[in-house]
């Protein structure tokens, strides 16, 4: 399968125009933040404060400023 996802196409075109290939886009990027990046970030910080609440230590990232 990676083989395949490897592979480049051959180049498509449309009455004589040749199509871009895909490529990553920005929205891309800012879309793997919202659903993947800042979930892990939100749970984590909750259970650094829940940590913290209980132990009364501070464990978190913004302990370090």
């Amino acid at each position: 399968m990676l083989n395949k996802l490897r592979l480049r196409r051959k180049t498509e075109t449309v009455m004589g125009h040749r199509l871009e290939e895909p490529r990553l886009t920005f929205m891309v990027v800012v879309w793997v933040f919202i659903y993947a990046v800042l979930p892990v970030v939100m749970v984590g910080s909750l259970l650094d404060l829940l940590v913290q609440q209980m132990t009364g230590q501070c464990t978190g990232f913004w302990c370090w400023f």
